[in-house]
């Protein structure tokens, strides 16, 4: 900035309404979502992060159900696993999908993990001709999950999360670039080497760190509009002191502008293609790893929202629920729901349903959270809904619900 100029400061509510914007919310949904929407939306909101829960859905199908209303999964399988993929997994953000043609994007993070596996693994230090049999294997085989191949060390160590020294040598693999994910079985990785499958227009010469991470960080503020340095980090789980670099070389190019937020400790920047809506209208459930919530210090700052997913909490201690959904309706996370698929009864279980504390609790309409439900159930193809007694929203949600039928 120049002397003399100004540091624009945007009110709270705008910076929420920028976020949820960018991340492809105030859309009207139309038709069902076909390959080329589906595609555009995984671009828009950046990487989308895979997860092997599936007590309602696994969660990288939830982001698009969230902005695209209901579409068939099976496309997005084919744009991440079919033969003509446009996404592929890394370690992007935790382990998601990301375009293809980005592969050399993360050059950069492949040679430090890579380093610092051969520099802190025992592991690696130790399994260097397991490493290299994998390599063979692979250039022999083909692609193939763990599992499948035939080796005296293939066998689980430990506890039932154990892992073999197979699937320990194909992780590393991965994590250095060589191997490629060519789809999943079950939910298991096949492993591939890189250039069996990934097309040769991916596998160019990586650009430097500093320009890697530049770009990248022109994509986290494009994905979500506004942010501090922290929040522009957290999408690509960058070092901060890097990104702040970063955006302040697109600062200057003009690329991102510099603003001050309304209750914000920290600066934060501003993409110059964020909209500025005055309103949004949304509605819909979000995953617990959707982009607008994954931040769960970014999601208290914009929404006031304390969220903690409950997976790993022993069930006595839980308040809210296994998994345990926000409801965003509008601009405002009003209320969370504990989904379960109960696919043998063919019943979507509401195990639990809460208003949030104040003026947003308020908020949480039981009929539009009713219909959100009943969206859910008809996309997974479920016939029945049954509403639990716990959580301050569920005789209202169990009331609208009956009373929609």
């Amino acid at each position: 900035m120049g002397r003399g100029t100004t540091t624009e400061t945007i009110s709270a509510g705008l910076a929420r309404r920028i976020l949820l914007a960018a991340q492809g919310f105030g859309r009207p949904q139309g038709a069902a979502a076909g390959t080329r929407q589906i595609a555009a939306a995984v671009r828009r909101f950046g990487p989308l992060q895979l997860d092997s829960v599936n007590v309602f859905e696994r969660s990288h199908y939830l982001p698009l159900f969230a902005r695209l209303g209901a579409y068939d999964r099976a496309s997005l399988d084919a744009l991440a696993f079919g033969r003509r993929r446009r996404f592929t997994e890394y370690w992007a953000h935790e382990a998601a999908l990301v375009p293809v043609e980005d592969w050399p994007l993360w050059g950069w993070k492949m040679a430090a993990l890579r380093a610092k596996d051969h520099a802190k693994s025992g592991w690696v230090g130790s399994n260097g001709e397991m490493l290299d049999w994998l390599r063979a294997r692979l250039a022999e085989t083909g692609p193939t999950t763990a599992g499948a191949i035939e080796h005296e060390s293939n066998r689980r160590v430990g506890p039932w999360w154990g892992w073999s020294d197979v699937k320990q040598g194909l992780e590393h693999l991965f994590r250095w670039g060589e191997v490629a994910i060519d789809g999943r079985e079950r939910f298991e990785r096949r492993y591939g080497l890189a250039e069996h499958v990934l097309p040769s227009s991916a596998l160019g010469p990586a650009p430097a760190r500093a320009d890697a991470i530049r770009e990248l960080v022109a994509r986290a503020a494009a994905a979500i509009g506004i942010g501090t340095a922290a929040d522009l980090a957290d999408v690509h789980r960058l070092r901060v002191d890097e990104t702040t670099s970063a955006a302040r070389e697109l600062e200057a190019e003009g690329v991102l502008i510099p603003v001050a937020v309304e209750g914000w400790r920290q600066r934060a920047w501003l993409h110059r293609d964020a909209r500025r809506p005055r309103r949004i209208d949304a509605a819909a459930l979000l995953s617990p790893f959707d982009p607008v919530v994954w931040d769960r210090d970014r999601a208290l700052r914009h929404f006031g929202f304390h969220y903690r997913i409950e997976i790993y909490t022993p069930a006595p201690q839980r308040v809210y629920g296994y998994y345990s959904l926000p409801i965003l309706l509008d601009e405002g996370l009003v209320g969370r729901v504990d989904l379960k698929s109960d696919r043998a009864r063919r019943t979507l279980l509401v195990q639990s349903a809460w208003r949030e504390e104040g003026p947003a609790g308020a908020a949480a309409d039981p009929d539009r959270v009713a219909a959100l439900v009943l969206a859910a159930a008809a996309w997974q193809g479920l016939d029945a809904i049954e509403v639990g007694d716990r959580g301050s929203l569920a005789a209202d949600l169990g009331a609208a619900l009956r009373g929609s039928g």
